[in-house]
């Protein structure tokens, strides 16, 4: 058992972690495995993390986890979004609650009955009235996770958060009168039930009018911050103390924090930068959120609850269902809704606990709380495991999930404009720029390496443009086995390689030169053949197979003259070309290239220049000058355009910058040693695995 603090955080981070990606990989929510990693750490599994010292020690996280899952649905809550499902909205919200109540309510008396439970738990119709209440409530924060780890967006997930804010105000609301219902047959008090009405009627407009203060509080304090660093210590401040007003004067800290959401998004000059700060810090107090909602959970409960836990379990996933499918269908709301909303509702956690732990604090219902909260437990426990899977299958059922769109079509800018394709190869935009002029004085080669029909053409248009600056001939180089005999067929494929190359290469305005080179190394032909042509540059393609991997390597080792790595993604153009850099020195080896490319067409250049968040302003006008005058003395001004971005992440900006263009160009990664790339990485690996784009990589001539 460990007792230690900062080791219980350790374990319940990283346990929620692994499980979570392991959840991943087998397509469940990465939820569902926090919540189960959490169970077998926790009193039902192997009593790892004590639930006492969990409560007592960590109950801050769940507080702030709580207020932030609570303040980002309030951000889902825009009223001109959800104007137009008003009607919808309360439909659905009164459907689906209604059912969830009366299934669950109808079932948990029926089986107490049969069960004969009625003679032993006094007031059998209170105990399925407040059973009903509490069904009535979804956890927030499951449904929050599930959309926001899968960026899911429609009609489904706009209309499952607004439900939701409005399911727990009707939740807390139908407590307080079951609650006053309770009171009533408890202590025939003919005016308890007044008072336990108005007092429910009383939290939710005071949680309400708390979070609406919160909201415009955080409003004024967000427009005078303009440092990211200032907007999430401030609003987090805000936010936490919203909380625990509410929580000092009997209110509803959920509700408290829905309303600031639902504030600050609805202002007219909203600023709503503070929900993207409080995103980036989100998912380690999310992991520890539901970690120790699994810790929580208790085995026993399904055990002590027997029939009615599953009884309360089943009737109240049947009732939500059915209601939002019955609200849906009277509202005539969209079919994603009628069909999967339901599905999407039956999570519960936090908001059910909370309202049995008040059964138990309240006298005229002590007699039979213990009862009810084994039942409830036994139900979130199988919610909580069951509920991000329908969640994550209803938003996947409704067509939510984000799809990336074909390569073809995210690369492909030019309307209109047809692609000519080799058989199964690289899509190849027509070159549709002035032909090449014709050499005065052609000296020396640029030779590509071509084994397949596939990159053929593509290959032949880099070595093109790059001979052409060169002032030289672009040269195939085909390599075989000595003796090569090729058969009918295969002669086929070699003429149709051979066609399709030489009709770019000339409708380009060039002059192709070939040869075959007999040589069982296909790496020692191309470098024997470079060295004997004085070949100025060398242009292979990039194949994940270890066999092109070797050869490409062989080469780059021994070249007499630079290297071009193409790795090839999407639809093969170079009209936008992204020259990612983290120090001006990266441009050296990558300058004729830029300048061939300049020389042949409309090409546009972005030099992005990446910098870090702690560098000055200052620092960063003076690396763009620098930038900027290195462009002008290479004569690419006039088709370059110079940025520098401050980043916290240079990939993903690398990334993002790369969505809207066609070509990234990068100078070779210095060598490294092992325990240099396992110590610092590599920003060009990591953008070369991430990029969907051609990929050409420039690398030196050999020293040999």
């Amino acid at each position: 058992m460990v007792e230690n603090i900062t080791l219980t955080l350790a374990i319940l981070l990283s346990g929620g972690f692994l499980s979570g990606r392991l959840c991943q990989l087998i397509r469940l929510p990465s939820v569902t495995g926090y919540i189960c990693v959490g169970l077998l750490l926790g009193p039902s599994g192997f009593n790892l993390i004590p639930g006492a010292a969990v409560g007592n020690q960590l109950q801050h996280f769940i507080q702030l986890a709580l207020m932030m899952i609570s303040f980002g649905i309030g951000e889902h809550m825009e009223i001109a979004r959800l104007r137009s499902a008003a009607k919808s909205l309360a439909l659905i919200g009164i459907a689906e609650a209604c059912g969830a109540f009366l299934m669950v309510s109808s079932g948990s008396l029926l089986i107490m009955k049969l069960s004969g439970l009625t003679a032993v738990i006094p007031h059998a119709p209170a105990v399925a009235l407040l059973l009903g209440t509490v069904s009535i409530a979804t956890a927030p924060a499951t449904v929050m996770h599930v959309i926001r780890e899968n960026k899911a967006t429609g009609p489904l997930t706009t209309m499952l958060l607004a439900v939701i804010a409005l399911d727990n105000g009707l939740a807390i609301m139908a407590f307080g009168v079951a609650m006053a219902i309770v009171n009533h047959l408890n202590a025939a008090d003919q005016g308890g039930m007044l008072a336990m009405i108005s007092a429910s009627i009383l939290e939710i407009a005071g949680s309400l009018i708390i979070g609406i203060i919160t909201g415009l509080l955080l409003d004024f304090v967000n427009s005078h911050m303009s440092r990211k660093s200032d907007l999430l210590t401030g609003g987090l401040a805000i936010l936490l103390l919203c909380g625990e007003a509410a929580r000092l004067l009997n209110m509803s800290p959920l509700l408290a924090g829905m309303a600031a959401g639902f504030t600050v998004i609805n202002r007219e000059h909203r600023d709503s930068r503070l929900f993207r700060a409080l995103n980036a810090f989100e998912p380690p107090i999310y992991v520890l959120f539901f970690t120790l909602a699994g810790v929580h959970l208790n085995l026993a409960a399904l055990t002590t609850a027997g029939w009615l836990g599953l009884t309360y379990f089943f009737c109240r996933t049947i009732g939500k269902i059915g209601g939002a499918g019955v609200g849906s269908l009277v509202s005539s709301a969209p079919i994603q809704v009628k069909r999967y909303l339901g599905l999407a509702l039956t999570p519960q956690a936090g908001v059910a606990i909370g309202l049995i732990f008040l059964i138990g604090n309240n006298p005229a219902s002590s007699a039979y709380a213990e009862f009810i909260t084994q039942v409830v437990l036994a139900g979130v426990l199988l919610s909580e495991i069951s509920g991000p899977i329908f969640a994550n299958l209803a938003l996947k059922l409704a067509d939510e999930l984000p799809v990336d769109p074909p390569a073809a079509d995210k690369n492909h800018h030019l309307s209109g404009a047809p692609l000519s394709t080799v058989p199964a190869g690289v899509p190849l935009v027509p070159w549709t720029w002035p032909r090449l002029s014709p050499l005065e004085r052609p000296e020396g080669v640029v030779l590509f390496g071509v084994s397949h029909i596939a990159t053929g053409a593509a290959l032949a248009r880099i070595a093109a443009i790059i001979a052409h600056f060169h002032q030289a001939y672009p040269l195939m180089v085909r390599v075989v086995p000595p003796a090569y005999q090729p058969d009918k067929s295969k002669r086929a494929d070699d003429q149709a390689l051979i066609s399709a190359v030489q009709s770019e290469v000339q409708g380009m305005g060039s002059e192709l030169y070939t040869i075959v080179k007999e040589e069982n190394d296909v790496a020692a032909g191309i470098l024997d053949t470079a060295r004997q042509s004085g070949a100025s540059a060398i242009v292979m393609g990039y194949s994940p197979l270890p066999a092109s991997q070797k050869i490409c390597g062989k080469i780059i080792e021994n070249a007499p003259c630079s290297t071009l790595i193409i790795k090839f993604g999407g639809v093969f153009h170079t009209e936008r070309i992204l020259v990612p850099i983290i120090s001006l020195t990266g441009l050296d080896e990558i300058r004729i290239p830029l300048r061939a490319m300049a020389a042949v067409g409309r090409h546009k250049i972005t030099l992005l220049l990446l910098m870090s968040f702690s560098d000055s302003e200052k620092d960063i006008k003076r690396a763009a000058k620098g930038l900027e005058g290195w462009a002008a003395a290479e004569g690419l001004s006039a088709v370059t355009n110079c940025q520098v971005l401050a980043t916290e992440a240079r990939k993903d900006t690398v990334l993002a910058e790369a969505t809207s263009h066609d070509l990234l160009i990068m100078a070779a990664p210095p060598p490294q040693a092992l325990a240099q790339r396992l110590m610092f990485g590599s920003l060009y690996a990591a953008i070369a695995q991430g990029c969907e784009k051609t990929m050409i990589t420039v690398y030196p001539a050999s020293n040999l």
